[in-house]
């Protein structure tokens, strides 16, 4: 039986720190997480993917943030039970949970987060006949290490963020990009629209709008692509290409967190975010992407603040009536559990008279 303060489930972004949050309150983390490493999608999917949201940081990797969050919280000696995924919630009689994973491992905490991002997910896939015969044969879902496509011909398919971010940035890595998308406008930001469209006035992406692919050839690998386009007097386009990624985006599922008695809207987690980000159960709260509640933005930068927010709260059920006063780290600087300070810098402030 593992046991701990908070027990979160999901060791993405938001989930990794909220061991920090945590661990300010000097509150004990161990995490759980299907995947075999920390970083949630930010490791699995897009390791290699530039993120521009984050305060501070004009760009990072989202494989980079994961280092710095790992990094941020190694004071707080965290635990991590990774390639398991939590099957089942337990209350006990004191308020407390116990949490089973697929494999049997016990873990009890008087709070239990929920930061499991989109939860479990599986790529949209196109409906193509043949595409399951060129999965990892020329087909992929997604893109982890783009120095796989360096100097290959790539097709992407899709109109999100995603689709426009990678053409963006494999159009100085392949050979040729072509970008196809069923529409004329994108949905993704104007400005990786406006980015993409004079990439293809340089000539270095090629660009298929009102227009999808509808078939792939090759024996025993990929070798093109049948762009079938909305103007039928344009017939059909034959694109040669090493890979085809058709970039849809994710179908979640919440899996077993979705049968804990949870009040579900839209395969999200609803919380009380006037207050802590509680869900219906006492002390099961839910934070990033797998919640929803007026007004809620999926960004990363959204999980950080709930996750902040959440610990306050946390921290009042697990020590009732015991108060806490918050301190600014700018003031006492971060004190790890091991006894290691990270001391605040001292400034002296001269008055000009």
């Amino acid at each position: 039986m593992i046991k701990t303060d908070i027990l979160i489930i999901g060791a993405g972004p938001t989930g990794l720190f909220t061991v920090f949050e945590a661990g300010l309150l000097k509150l004990k983390c161990h995490l759980i997480d299907a995947l075999p490493q920390p970083g949630g999608q930010c490791s699995e999917i897009y390791p290699k993917k530039p993120i521009y949201d984050i305060p501070a940081y004009p760009e990072i990797l989202a494989g980079d943030l994961v280092d710095r969050l790992m990094e941020q919280i190694k004071p707080f000696e965290p635990g991590f039970t990774l390639g398991e995924r939590a099957e089942k919630l337990d209350k006990q009689e004191d308020g407390s949970f116990i949490v089973i994973t697929n494999k049997g491992t016990q873990h009890h905490a008087p709070v239990v987060v929920i930061a499991g991002g989109l939860g479990s997910f599986e790529p949209r896939k196109p409906q193509i006949e043949n595409i399951a015969q060129y999965e990892d044969n020329g087909v992929a879902y997604m893109i982890k290490d783009p120095e796989v496509y360096r100097d290959k011909k790539v097709v992407i398919a899709g109109g999100g963020d995603s689709a426009l971010d990678w053409a963006i940035y494999l159009a100085d890595v392949a050979s040729e990009v072509s970008l196809v998308h069923r529409r004329n406008e994108f949905r993704g930001a104007l400005d990786s629209v406006e980015k993409a469209s004079e990439l293809a006035k340089l000539g270095k992406i090629q660009l298929y709008t009102e227009a999808e692919v509808k078939g792939l050839h090759g024996e025993n690998e990929l070798k093109s692509v049948v762009i079938k386009h909305k103007d039928v007097s344009k017939g059909e386009t034959y694109v040669e290409t090493d890979y085809f990624i058709p970039l849809f985006g994710l179908s979640p599922k919440l899996g077993p967190i979705g049968d804990w008695g949870l009040e579900i809207e839209k395969n999200a987690i609803k919380v009380n975010n006037a207050k802590d980000y509680q869900t219906n159960i006492p002390g099961v709260f839910a934070i990033g992407d797998v919640n929803t509640y007026e007004g809620k933005l999926k960004l990363i930068l959204s999980g950080f603040h709930e996750a902040a927010v959440m610990c306050q709260y946390a921290y009042q059920l697990i020590n009732p009536g015991k108060r806490f006063v918050m301190k600014y780290t700018t003031v006492g600087g971060v004190e790890g559990f091991d006894g290691t300070k990270k001391e605040a810098k001292k400034e002296v402030v001269q008055s000009i008279l």
